[in-house]
């Protein structure tokens, strides 16, 4: 149960990471204003949250392990939201990046 939790967790924070860095980047770059900065902000703050809620206690290890899933996230987002099209080095990389955070968070461990 918690291999659910986690990976629900890690999706559920890439949301609040991507999706808060994108209001700031539309509030900024995109001249829609400060609402839209503030936005995001508050929203990563849900992401700086969500994350203190992995079942694992090492803060290093959840922030490590969190990149790879930002890596495929941020690809995913620019799909969906900004029409983004990936090209097969990004695909490669994306998929290194998941294969390193299933061995950073995932991998049996004594003790």
């Amino acid at each position: 149960m918690d291999l659910v939790r986690s990976l629900i967790l890690f999706v559920v924070a890439a949301f609040a990471e991507i999706g808060g860095a994108w209001l700031v980047w539309q509030g900024v770059r995109e001249h829609r204003g400060w609402v839209w900065v503030g936005a995001g902000v508050l929203v990563l703050g849900v992401y700086g949250l969500v994350a203190t809620l992995q079942p694992d206690a090492n803060f290093g290890r959840i922030l490590a392990a969190y990149g790879g899933v930002f890596v495929v996230g941020s690809l995913t987002w620019g799909m969906v939201v900004d029409g983004f099209r990936p090209d097969r080095y990004d695909i490669a990389g994306a998929l290194v990046c998941l294969a390193g955070m299933v061995i950073i968070m995932y991998a049996p461990r004594a003790g």
